[in-house]
């Protein structure tokens, strides 16, 4: 596997990485279990909102810790607004690029940024908890990356169908029997719903 010399260095010396003594806020997302975790601790000004400090705690592969490390170069010094706006692909690309089967890795970190910010903004009150819908889980199913191309599973048209009803997601999904990475996408789609505790049973038709 073809790695840049930038996911070297940042998996042989990463940045911001260990845990902070008493954060604003921290995340974690992701199980061992499945292979990646990344928790990420938040240090914020409160008058500015700007990010301070940041660490990251990894377990995974060289991408998970590279990606890790990147979303916090790319956070530090920035208000949580501008924060949550970076993406995987900004992450990825700022790596010099990821091979298509860890582009994963990228979106676990940015998610995880975006899981700590919002921690944050419910702590201080400014946005109420979020109401769990079905556009919840469409916007979980976009970080679900099929791993040959490296791009989502909602932008490749593979999701017919995704809906809720009574704490049962049921999805849909367009993929050939024979296709390899099939398998990887329905575990995927699994540990990103099942996380949430409205969600009772999972049923991915496929």
């Amino acid at each position: 596997m073809q790695y840049s010399q930038k996911v070297i260095d940042h998996f042989m010396n990463p940045h911001n990485v260990g845990k902070m003594e008493h954060p604003d806020a921290v995340a974690t997302e992701g199980s061992p279990a499945c292979g990646d975790q990344v928790t990420v601790y938040l240090k914020v000004n409160e008058e500015t909102k700007v990010i301070e400090d940041i660490k990251f705690q990894s377990y995974g592969c060289a991408s998970n810790i590279a990606t890790g490390s990147i979303i916090t170069d790319l956070a530090i010094g920035k208000g949580i607004e501008e924060a949550k706006t970076i993406t995987w692909k900004e992450a990825a690309e700022a790596l010099d690029g990821l091979p298509p089967v860890k582009m994963h890795c990228s979106v676990l970190a940015v998610d995880t940024l975006r899981a700590a910010i919002q921690n944050y903004e419910i702590a201080k009150g400014l946005i109420p908890i979020p109401e769990f819908s079905k556009e919840t889980i469409i916007e979980e199913l976009k970080k679900v990356i099929y791993p040959q191309v490296g791009e989502d599973i909602v932008t490749l048209k593979m999701v017919k169908y995704a809906g809720l009803d009574d704490g049962v997601a049921t999805i849909d999904l367009d993929i050939p029997k024979f296709d390899n990475f099939r398998d990887n996408v329905v575990e995927e789609i699994r540990e990103h719903l099942e996380k949430y505790p409205q969600v009772k049973n999972v049923i991915i038709n496929y």
